[in-house]
């Protein structure tokens, strides 16, 4: 899977990802309009610092800090120190302002973003005790035995199931992202499950030009699985809020309703425009798409209060 996605041939680092799959990012402008508002809670609950740093995880060809820094009002774009971490070289079209790392930088403030980051994040496969190995013709064979380490990971997340899927490359890719966070909010938003709703047999698959294909790791598509994100919410050891997409992005103003009929007699245009909003946000809002991903927040250096003020809490999976 490290291969087949970051190596020299790798899926992420030849290829547009938006060509392939289409995730909250690239379905509409209003997802980017929500992160905007988050980041100026948090430019807020944080009193307005001279530089806010917004650092994007696996930000792919940099789109949504493209869609933030457009969108920022003057005060607030003035001081956003935008940062795209990817191991693909730096996109052409990224507008100047925005900085390009592999890794991403210490000492942040401001707003850690990882938009379906850690689904692509390598993990093992394993079946009945042994790990799944998978060569480039996409054949399956069983290798070595379950190191302890996983071992004990499965029985702490993933019990008792003949094939899973060992999330602890992603716990300590999340936990070492959070820590790179001074002062501010870390953010995950991926789609995942939860101890005692793991799907049998695993989620690995991969996706090519639009469809969903087998996971063969020769470079052409992307290999993805869902997120443990109990687990990865536990990882980093810090105070953490999990909700539905669809809580979140309705707290931050993202609803699906449609506009009231009378306004296409008095405004046909603006009826129109109100329209296709509603039916944006109601796809970023669906249970059974975009809607159902998790999001994971970790407030650092700042009070809970800030998350829970925004009128979303850690009551279930809506």
């Amino acid at each position: 899977m490290e291969e087949a996605l970051y190596g020299p041939g790798g899926f992420f680092v030849t290829r547009a990802p938006a060509a392939h799959f289409r995730t909250s990012v690239h379905a509409s402008p209003l997802f980017a309009s929500a992160i905007l508002s988050l980041v100026s809670y948090v430019d807020e609950a944080l009193g307005r610092p001279g530089r806010l740093d917004v650092v994007d995880m696996g930000a792919g060809r940099g789109e949504l800090l493209a869609a933030l820094l457009h969108a920022a009002p003057p005060e607030l774009a003035g001081r956003l120190a935008l940062t795209g971490v990817e191991r693909a070289p730096r996109p052409p079209s990224l507008p100047t302002p925005v900085a390009w790392e592999s890794a991403p930088p210490s000492g942040i403030v401001g707003v850690l973003l990882a938009t379906e980051w850690l689904d692509n994040v390598p993990l093992d496969v394993v079946e009945d005790g042994r790990y799944v190995v998978v060569d480039r013709s996409g054949v399956e064979s069983r290798g070595a035995p379950v190191a302890a380490p996983d071992l004990e990971w499965l029985s702490r997340w993933w019990p008792d199931a003949p094939r899973a899927e060992v999330g602890a490359s992603r716990d300590r890719a999340w936990a070492g992202a959070v820590a790179a966070v001074e002062r501010g909010l870390a953010l995950a938003v991926d789609y995942g499950h939860v101890l005692g709703e793991r799907p049998l047999g695993g989620t690995l698959t991969g996706y090519r030009a639009g469809r969903q294909v087998p996971p063969v790791p020769d470079g052409t598509c992307d290999i993805t699985a869902h997120v443990a994100m109990d687990s990865v919410a536990e990882a980093s050891g810090r105070p953490y809020t999990l909700v539905s997409q669809r809580k979140a992005l309705r707290a931050l103003g993202v609803d699906g309703a449609r506009p009231p009929l009378a306004l296409a007699s008095t405004d046909p245009a603006g009826y129109v425009r109100a329209l296709a909003s509603a039916s944006a946000a109601a796809e970023l809002t669906d249970r059974a798409g975009l809607g159902g991903h998790w999001w994971l927040t970790h407030p650092i250096g700042v009070d809970q209060s800030f998350v829970t003020g925004l009128a979303w809490d850690d009551d279930g999976h809506d």
